[in-house]
């Protein structure tokens, strides 16, 4: 199983990057707020990926055991 990641740098007033956490098998897509990381220079994107590859690393351990599965997509109501 390989878990990537993808998230934009936090704008305005926002504290926290929106990451989307993709796994290839199971095949799924899972999203969640983080933390930003922010210091004297103002937001941190190295300290930020660090958090987030630390929350990645739970993510991927949470689908291997089952918590996360992938989301059942509903079936769609033809009006039958």
């Amino acid at each position: 199983m390989a878990v990537t990641w993808t998230y934009e740098a936090p704008a305005g007033d926002e504290t926290t990057v929106e990451v989307t956490f993709t796994s290839d098998s199971p095949a799924l897509t899972h999203v969640r707020s983080v933390n930003a990381v922010f210091d004297e220079n103002g937001y941190n994107g190295d300290l930020t990926e660090e958090r987030v590859v630390e929350v990645g690393a739970g993510v991927e351990n949470k689908i291997a055991v089952g918590v996360i599965t992938p989301v059942e997509e509903a079936e769609e109501d033809d009006g039958e």
